[in-house]
Formats: structure tokens, C-alpha cells, sequence
């Protein structure tokens, strides 16, 4: 009898034990993501609706002019075309037969060459630029560019990528 009372005792103790920590809230399974967070930390919900303008009805936009009819060829931009070609080939390729080709016209000096990035730094008939090398879907595109990031239209750049055409048959 007295084993019988010791196991309610310890029972009760233990249903109280579980009550107590259930009641605080231990186990307690709370909300996860943004919705624990309080309702002004939560981020904006934008309704799809809301996203893009509503275009039905409006009226088109007329095509301007200027695309109607191709400009002018301006000088500038004779030059920037000319400044470079495409290879056929892969870029490391055509990288090395680049570097080659440099290294044998007279008068260009290579202060440096960025294979990873595709570019050499020369100097030629006193003009400084880059001559890069970069992919494109056509093969591989060889160019002058000049300190600015802008296609090399100065005299020397245009006669070195001529050379460099020549050399490599762009």
C-alpha cells in the first residue's frame, strides 16, 4: 500500500512538473518567418496587381524620328568601327596570336598583358591604349580601347588594329 501511495505522490509531482512547464510556455512552438517578427518589422506585401502599370487601353507610343531612318555616319563613328574585328577561334587562342603578333610589329611596346582579362597595354607611334580581346557569339573580338573605356579612334590605335587584322585575317 505504501508503494501504491509513493507512486501517486511522484506522479502528481511529475503532472505538476509538466503542467508548470507547458503553462510557461517551454515547450511552446511559435510562429517561424516573417510572421514572428512584429507587424511593423514585417516586410511590405505588394499585391500583383499592383506591381505593373495596368496598359490596357492606353495608347501606343509612336516610334521617334531619329529610328525611322538611319543616321548619318559621323566620323567618330567610322573610327570606332574601325577600331576592331572579329576572329575566328577560341579567346585564349587568340590571346597568344595577339601577343605574338604585337611583339613583332616595330615600334609597340607591351608595358603589360592581363590574359584573365584579356587585355594588353601598349604603346604605339606615342599613343597609350589597351588592345583586348574578349568572346562574343561570332568568335573572338579583338579591339583598341582607349584610357576613357571608349573605342581607340586616334591615329596610332587605328593603324595598329589594321596591322593586327592583317596579321591575324579578321
Amino acid at each position: 500500500m505504501r508503494q501504491t501511495s509513493t507512486f501517486r505522490v511522484l506522479s502528481l509531482a511529475l503532472l505538476a512538473v509538466v503542467t508548470t512547464v507547458a503553462a510557461t510556455g517551454c515547450f511552446k512552438r511559435g510562429a517561424r518567418g516573417d510572421y514572428a517578427l512584429a507587424p511593423e518589422a514585417r516586410p511590405l506585401e505588394v499585391p500583383p496587381d499592383l506591381t505593373l502599370p495596368n496598359t490596357a487601353g492606353a495608347a501606343p507610343v509612336p516610334a521617334l524620328a531619329s529610328a525611322a531612318k538611319p543616321a548619318a555616319a559621323s566620323a567618330a563613328t567610322v573610327a570606332a568601327s574601325q577600331s576592331g574585328f572579329t576572329v575566328s577561334g577560341g579567346r585564349d587562342d587568340v590571346f597568344g596570336k595577339v601577343g605574338d603578333a604585337l611583339a613583332a610589329i616595330e615600334g609597340v611596346t607591351i608595358a603589360s598583358r592581363a590574359q584573365l582579362l584579356g587585355s594588353y597595354d601598349v604603346a604605339y607611334e606615342g599613343s597609350n591604349f589597351l588592345v583586348r580581346v574578349v568572346a562574343v557569339d561570332a568568335g573572338v573580338y579583338v579591339s583598341a580601347v582607349d584610357p576613357r573605356g571608349l573605342p581607340a579612334t586616334d591615329a596610332a590605335a587605328l593603324k595598329l588594329i589594321a596591322t593586327l587584322k592583317a596579321q591575324l585575317g579578321g
